[in-house]
């Protein structure tokens, strides 16, 4: 176990240094000047050095990095070149949106997937499996973008249960935040429910084959004892897999959905950082989404040992 620990460990630091270093230099190769763009074409040289100077844009590259690199360290992530606040404020801010709907869509998606891969697992080749199979290759083949305005012309428009579109920020209650949430939650979850039913019923119906699985029968179990006592928790290594990437995707990935219902969230904050050039938000927040992906399948890693303890003795 502190063998495995100990790699794990060294695995995220150096994978947070390599994607550190990657994303600065994609930064560092995009043509043109953040001081000249927000300045205009008629700028005086002067001003534009000025300017650059107050960005934290002057220094050789190393320098910079460094600067960067030490400041996300501090918690400082810079100054926004458009909004003039520091980016760790607009993270924040869109954070109070972004991460309640991530867990919201996860919490969702789990609930729908766990029951339905066991269901279609314990029933492999009947009706009822193929139904479930069915159902979920459609819930992949929908696009996401495509449910959410379905879901928002049904609930928000003919049904009026919910507002269409639009954050009114937790300071309005919990009750009206969590009802904003809803249905983008759903949008995202239902596609992810069906990717995570997938992997659990097949990673189930692999484990019922092994001979431990044909042990317990022997025993006198039954199919649906074995599957619960024995083949489920050493099933849930996959699904753990996928679980951690998805989280990572709702969190960053969720862009497209953000801009049906109109949420403030930081996959809306990058989108509005390219389009303003604004790239010391598109680094940070870039770097930070980067980060949560590594830290997230570091937690994932962790909850291998927990699923298969023969890890514990490495």
């Amino acid at each position: 176990m502190p063998g495995y620990l100990a790699s794990r460990l060294l695995s995220l630091i150096l994978s947070l240094a390599v994607a550190s270093l990657v994303i600065f230099a994609v930064i560092e190769v995009i043509p043109g000047d953040p001081a000249a763009f927000m300045l205009g074409l008629n700028a005086r040289p002067d001003t534009v050095a000025a300017l650059r100077a107050e960005l934290g844009l002057e220094g050789t590259r190393p320098q910079r990095y460094l600067a960067w690199v030490g400041g996300m360290l501090t918690g400082d992530l810079g100054v926004s070149y458009t909004y003039r606040v520091p980016v760790a404020k607009l993270v924040a801010d869109r954070l109070e949106v972004s991460l309640p709907l991530a867990l919201m869509a996860l919490a969702l998606s789990t609930a729908i997937a766990l029951p339905v891969g066991v269901f279609a697992a314990a029933r492999r080749g009947r009706a009822a499996d193929r139904l479930a199979m069915g159902l979920a290759q459609i819930g992949i083949a929908l696009p996401n973008f495509w449910f959410a305005m379905l879901l928002a012309l049904v609930f928000a428009v003919n049904l009026r249960w919910v507002s269409a579109g639009g954050f009114p920020g937790w300071e309005a209650g919990l009750l009206p935040a969590l009802k904003a949430l809803t249905l983008p939650a759903v949008a995202l979850a239902l596609p992810q429910a069906a990717i995570l039913t997938r992997i659990l019923r097949s990673s189930l119906i692999e484990t019922l084959g092994q001979d431990y699985i044909r042990t317990a029968r022997a025993r006198g179990l039954s199919r649906g004892q074995a599957l619960r006592r024995h083949a489920l928790r050493n099933a849930l290594i996959p699904v753990l897999t996928i679980l951690g990437l998805q989280f990572a995707f709702l969190i960053a990935g969720a862009i497209v959905i953000e801009r049906v219902f109109f949420l403030p969230g930081l996959g809306r904050l990058i989108f509005e950082g390219i389009t303003q050039r604004d790239l010391i938000v598109v680094e940070s927040v870039t770097m930070l989404l980067v980060a949560t992906v590594i830290v997230v399948n570091f937690l994932v890693d962790l909850a291998y040992v927990w699923a298969d303890p023969r890890l514990r003795r490495r």
